[in-house]
This record gives C-alpha cells, sequence and structure tokens, in this order.
C-alpha cells in the first residue's frame, strides 16, 4: 500500500510545531535560569558557533517529517492506530535522545539536569511528534 504523502507532510508540520513549542518549555522554562548560570560559570558560551535556533526549528520539522513518514510506512505492517505511533514515537524518541546525553552526563562539566531535559525534549518530542502523525494520517 502507498503512503500518503500528502497527509505525512501535514503531520510532519502540525508535529513540528507542537514539538517546538514542547523544546521551547523545556529550554526556556525548565532550562531558562541554568543556563544563565551555567553560562556565567564558563560551561556554555555566550554566542553560539552556528546559528543555533534557526538550525534547531528546522531540525525538529526534518526529524517530526521522518517520524511522520516512518508512521506512513510502519502502518501497513503494525497496523494503524495510537499504539502504533506511541511504539515507533518511543523507539525513535530513545534513538535519538538517549545515547547523546547519556555520554553527556557522564562526562560533561556542568551537571546532569542538562542532558537529562535534552533527553525529555527530543524522547517526549519524538512521541508527540509520533502521536500526532498516526492522529493525522488517512489513507
Amino acid at each position: 500500500m502507498a503512503v500518503n504523502t500528502k497527509r505525512v507532510l501535514i503531520g510532519a508540520l502540525v508535529g513540528g510545531v507542537v514539538w517546538n513549542v514542547w523544546s521551547i518549555v523545556v529550554n526556556q522554562f525548565l532550562l531558562g535560569e541554568r543556563y544563565q548560570r551555567a553560562t556565567e560559570a564558563g560551561f556554555f558560551q555566550e554566542k553560539p558557533r552556528l546559528p543555533f535556533l534557526p538550525l534547531w526549528i528546522i531540525t525538529l520539522f526534518a526529524v517530526a517529517w521522518i517520524i511522520a513518514s516512518l508512521y506512513g510506512a510502519v502502518r501497513t505492517a503494525w497496523g494503524p492506530g495510537p499504539m502504533t505511533a506511541l511504539k515507533l514515537g518511543v523507539m525513535v524518541g530513545f534513538a535519538i535522545g538517549l545515547p547523546g546525553n547519556l555520554a553527556m552526563a557522564a562526562w560533561g562539566a556542568f551537571g546532569r539536569i542538562f542532558p537529562f531535559c535534552w533527553a525529555l525534549d527530543l524522547g517526549l518530542g519524538s512521541v508527540f511528534a509520533a502521536l500526532i502523525a498516526g492522529w493525522l494520517y488517512r489513507d
């Protein structure tokens, strides 16, 4: 069965918006003051080396598109619905959120709260994007 690319795109766009909002909540409200203190302590640079915010936004939309595409493909094998979306979101979230942040928690000099929250951002963001993709997908 062919994947409905229009519905994948719609799911990716809505999922990307939700994920970006979630990322703002995590990074601004949960970590905002900690970033400031860690920067003052010299653990973070005052200015990013890259245009981080636009690149981060684009990256979250790109990963939301990947998740929506994967949902469109795996739903024929795993069955359509929220359980398939949840499984996919958890797997992608684990794959992108845990390895790097586990290393940062083990080796980073700025405390474990940052990698913990970054893993939450990526892990739960993946789940949100997958659930939205599954909710909006139609054949």
